[in-house]
């Protein structure tokens, strides 16, 4: 591992991390964390073999019955979002580079209210179970198809990143091996995921989100009071130029801006809300569409919170080490790595508290990994197994057990996959980097295919097409460029001359300059990748669309689109295809239903 994985270039190896003297895991710690993941096997099976209403249907497995309450649903909705790199990243960005990712609040709240009035009440409407199973009533099997290919490919090159970073904490502060700790708990995630379905699901995630809420907390408090209070942790941030909301400067080169925060991850939130199986299953979960409304609403409130405290934590790190930085000094080996760190060694003033945190890191991690296996499940079985299943009839039972093992399938090949992560760099921005490469598509798709009624279905293919040449372009020259040293960022000033332990000599860089040698390309913000996608796939969309014949709007099933553009369809619609655009929709809906 490399000291520049913290900042971007390859320069001097550094040995393990010492954890200097740093407090390890003790017997309560081991005793905390292991009922949290005791409980959250129990959960499954208790939901596999004991509740009233067994998970043994296509309903039941993916919607939970269509009859979850508010609360369980919102936490769930919550500890999704709360992942395990947002839980270590987040507060590492903050140490790093400042405040400016903070302003990712106003991006998040925005699209949750956009999503609730705007998008929801569509899918609502149609009570699909695959939200691709849309694609195919907008457009046709081939877009379909895209999009399907293209989630799960993204989600099994995503999941591995959720499963690694609580791995390396957990390895950090037990001393085992990182992939035995992977392999061991996520074994644990893909039980109670493949035997009680999203209602197990959603229940592990609202135990889970308390053990977050609490990690986070603590952090914030015993760090607070370990280095003084607030006004030590905003005076050593201002004096290091960390506290920044408001750079307002309008070039998309500069890595985080007001705007680049804001409007890239706008897009980017976008695409994970309007356009996410996962989002969509736990909203139908619910028995009204104001209910669904409700939860995302909720949803906004929770994860500011969240991105309050992981910023406030970022702060606290850097007071607690403000003159010893723990990566320069060898204490720990990647910046990611800090937030465990600081836990373990504010470790003795409360016992238990670093088994209390972890577990939480690891509930972040797996309510994240259940949540994309679970909506994994429900794509394969109703995008690729049924259409390939052809007339023949599919029984309940059959499709639950396929669902199940495709669980099992997906969730250990992606345990597998945690071998390659170790050798990326920095895991916001990996973890942005890699989701916006698809994101602009998918939002694109989804989006205009709901708002733009004209668009046609080889308009969207082909802009989709466009869209991952030209994001993943971009995404990976910068990566390439971040590996070989043309491109690096200027972190906020760190030092080393408090500290109390002694450490090798190295060559590596305390604080680094930006460097700006790639091409300007691929000096583009990362959190722009999604608006590349995005205005990518729509000019190309809408070309193809004005050469091949836009769509007659009379021709169109209104259902298909949001409501706030039903006053572009004609006021008296006669549609030719009437009886059988209805036919189909309620064909449909009545196949998803019954699973045939």
């Amino acid at each position: 591992m490399y000291a520049a994985d913290v900042f971007g270039s390859t320069t001097t190896q550094l040995p393990p991390p010492t954890m200097s003297g740093v407090k390890t895991f003790s017997f309560l710690d081991y005793f905390v964390f292991c009922s949290l993941m005791l409980t959250s096997a129990v959960i499954g099976v208790y939901f596999a073999f004991f509740a009233k209403q067994k998970q043994n249907t296509t309903k039941e497995y993916l919607m939970g019955g269509k009859n979850m309450g508010i609360f369980p649903i919102t936490m769930s909705l919550v500890a999704s979002y709360i992942s395990g790199v947002s839980l270590l990243g987040v507060p590492a960005e903050i140490y790093t580079f400042g405040t400016q990712y903070g302003v990712i609040i106003i991006a998040e709240v925005l699209v949750c209210v956009l999503c609730s009035y705007v998008f929801m009440p569509v899918f609502y409407k149609l009570q699909l179970y695959s939200s691709f199973e849309y694609l195919r009533m907008r457009y046709d099997n081939s877009v379909r198809l895209f999009l399907s290919v293209l989630y799960c490919l993204m989600t099994i090159l995503y999941t591995p990143l959720i499963i690694y970073i609580p791995s390396l904490a957990f390895s950090q502060v037990s001393g085992i091996n990182l992939y035995v700790v992977a392999v061991a708990t996520c074994a644990i995630c893909i039980f109670y995921t493949s035997l009680g379905g999203l209602k197990a699901v959603v229940w592990t995630d609202t135990v889970q989100s308390f053990a977050m809420i609490l990690g986070v907390v603590a952090v914030t408090v015993l760090g607070t009071m370990d280095v003084g209070g607030v006004g030590v942790v905003l005076d050593r941030a201002a004096a290091s130029n960390r506290l920044e909301f408001f750079n307002l400067d309008p070039n998309p080169l500069v890595r985080h801006t007001f705007w680049t925060v804001v409007i890239g991850n706008f897009f980017m939130w976008l695409s994970h809300i309007a356009a996410n199986q996962a989002i969509l299953q736990r909203c139908l979960a619910l028995p009204t569409v104001g209910k669904a409304r409700r939860a995302l609403i909720s949803l906004s409130i929770g994860i500011s919170l969240f991105v309050v405290f992981s910023v406030y934590s970022g702060l606290v790190i850097y007071a607690k080490y403000h003159d010893c930085d723990p990566v320069y000094s060898q204490a720990i080996r990647k910046v990611d790595q800090i937030l465990p760190y600081t836990v373990m060694d504010l470790a003795n003033s409360v016992p238990g508290f670093p088994g209390i945190f972890i577990a939480g890191v690891f509930s972040a991690a797996l309510s994240s990994m259940s949540t994309m296996l679970n909506s994994m499940s429900g794509v394969i079985l109703q995008d690729f197994i049924r259409p390939l299943w052809g007339q023949r009839p599919l029984s309940e039972l059959a499709a639950s057990t396929i669902m199940k093992t495709i669980v099992v399938l997906i969730g250990s090949l992606c345990v597998a996959m945690t071998l390659i992560v170790d050798r990326l760099g920095a895991i916001i921005q990996v973890s942005r980097t890699l989701s916006g490469i698809t994101a602009g598509a998918s939002l694109g798709i989804f989006v205009l295919g709901m708002t733009v009624p004209w668009l046609n279905a080889k308009g969207v293919l082909y802009g989709g097409i466009a869209s991952l040449f030209s994001a993943g372009f971009v995404a990976f020259g910068s990566q390439h460029a971040l590996r070989s040293g043309t491109l690096r960022f200027a972190n906020r000033p760190l030092s080393v001359d408090g500290c109390l332990y002694d450490f090798p000599a190295t060559n590596a860089t305390l604080n680094h300059e930006a460097v700006e040698e790639a091409f300007w390309v691929f000096r583009i913000s990362y959190l722009y990748l999604t608006v590349v996608g995005f205005v990518t796939m729509a000019v190309v969309a809408t070309i193809v669309t004005w050469i091949t014949g836009p769509n007659d709007l009379s021709k169109m099933n209104p259902d298909l689109f949001s409501p706030y553009v039903q006053f572009l369809f004609p006021k008296k619609q006669q549609i030719p295809t009437d009886e059988a655009n209805g036919v189909e929709l309620k064909l449909l809906q009545k196949a998803a239903e019954a699973g045939e």
